[in-house]
């Protein structure tokens, strides 16, 4: 499925082979990924990378992998969803903004693009995101696009030699 969603500012279309430095970038800085994930070698992003770039289809329990760039093509990030549960119509949602281009509001606006494009594709009844307590700007995100906090996960993820705290949001 090719894919290309446009808002004002942002296109998001579909992670190509040509976006490999991009995703590895992505993956390997500290910043972007510190209430995310610990970071991983080079030939597991490149393994991750290949998966995501595989056909896709609701129900693959894949992640949808998509590249948000600014209309004159500058990369801006990369966002996209994956099916919790495919007969409920449940998803769970995640974005990664370069450092460079966080502040700008992207992640708000190439979210919205991909929760309308869901909705119409998919019928998606609800989304979903996993943040941690620490991520004030990924929490100010979610409450914009009008995600509820639906739940609190005391010490849930174990993340860079330490228990997060992570929150859950929701949005119908």
């Amino acid at each position: 499925m090719d894919i290309a969603l446009y808002s004002d500012r942002l296109i998001v279309r579909s992670l190509q082979q040509q976006d490999w430095l991009n995703f590895l970038m992505m993956h390997q800085d500290i910043e972007v990924n510190k209430y995310i994930r610990e970071l991983a070698e080079e030939n597991a992003i490149r393994l991750t990378f290949e998966e995501r770039l595989a056909s896709w289809s609701l129900e693959s329990g894949q992640w949808l992998t998509l590249v948000v760039e600014t209309l004159d093509k500058q990369f801006v990030g990369l966002t996209g969803f994956y099916c919790q549960d495919c007969h409920s119509k449940r998803v769970e949602v995640g974005y990664l903004i370069a450092p460079n281009m966080q502040g700008y509001g992207y992640a708000t606006e190439s979210l919205q693009a991909v929760i309308d494009w869901g909705r119409l594709q998919f019928n998606i009844h609800k989304y979903v995101a996993v943040c941690e307590r620490g991520n004030f700007a990924s929490q100010k995100v979610l409450t914009k696009l009008g995600f509820n906090l639906e739940a609190e996960f005391l010490q849930h993820t174990y993340l860079n030699g330490k228990w997060v705290d992570d929150f859950q949001f929701g949005l119908l």
